[in-house]
């Protein structure tokens, strides 16, 4: 259940956490900050990152969503699940 790619902002380009995600079998996919050496990120993984946060972004406007109104885990999955699929109609 490991993920092909890990996808991070400069906010967590640092060398022991690139290497942590190596260690766990995953491939890091985050720009280096400004001031350091480059790494080698792919721009076509990177850019799909603001699909992601978008959705994120549509989903967190449902009340129960953004505040964890769920008490349980599969109840939130539920509503989650539900929020998902009314954004994917309206789409």
């Amino acid at each position: 259940d490991v993920p092909g790619w890990i996808i991070g902002d400069r906010g967590y380009a640092s060398d022991a956490f690139r290497e942590r995600i190596w260690n766990m079998g995953a491939r890091p996919a985050i720009p280096p900050k400004r001031t350091d050496a480059p790494v080698a990120c792919p721009a076509w993984i990177y850019n799909n990152r603001s699909r992601v946060e978008n959705l994120w972004a549509r989903l967190k406007e449902w009340r129960a969503v953004a505040t964890r109104y769920e008490k349980t885990a599969r109840s939130f999955l539920g509503i989650l699940c539900l929020a998902a699929a009314a954004d994917w109609i309206k789409l």
